[in-house]
């Protein structure tokens, strides 16, 4: 019998819900300015990038607000603008980097929609490949994602530092 190796799952799985983790990850994140650490890759005008720390597939990616808001019809056109333009360069840098064969591209409103952080708004843009849903999570209830974060990030800050014309 082989067995998959996957300790970072565990970290996630067993976090003690304490006060201080039920502080806002984008906002507490955001305010660190150690993007590498936090794994933002980029930061836009009212939005920024940050990848999915416990990713359900290699490259996925979150596009979030900086304005701590929880209700989609709230948000400002100059906000929905930048949002979706970081949506598209998320899309646009996947591409380049990952070649993926398609995306899921959307936000869970509410905790029964299954939004882990329902207080601010996120979308998630997750990068899928033919053949990219097996029988792991089925049988062993284990994901596998085949390329470290680090590694991921440093390839996807390089492109979008391409794709958004600005230096690192």
């Amino acid at each position: 019998m082989k067995h998959l190796w996957a300790p970072w799952r565990m970290e996630y799985i067993s976090q003690e819900k304490t006060e201080t983790s039920k502080a806002c990850i984008f906002c507490s994140r955001i305010s660190q300015k150690k993007d590498k650490k936090n794994l933002i890759i980029f930061r836009g005008k009212m939005a920024f990038i940050i990848m999915n720390r416990f990713p359900y597939n290699n490259g996925h990616l979150m596009v979030v607000p900086y304005r701590h808001i929880g209700d989609l019809l709230q948000l400002k056109k100059d906000e929905k603008g930048d949002l979706f333009q970081l949506i598209q360069w998320s899309v646009k840098a996947l591409e380049v980097v990952m070649k993926p064969h398609g995306f899921n591209i959307g936000m869970n409103l509410g905790r029964v929609a299954g939004a882990g952080v329902e207080d601010h708004l996120h979308f998630h843009v997750v990068p899928r490949w033919n053949g990219d849903t097996n029988f792991m999570p089925i049988l062993a209830d284990t994901k596998v994602v085949s390329e470290a974060l680090e590694k991921s990030y440093q390839k996807l800050q390089t492109a979008f530092v391409q794709i958004s014309g600005r230096k690192k």
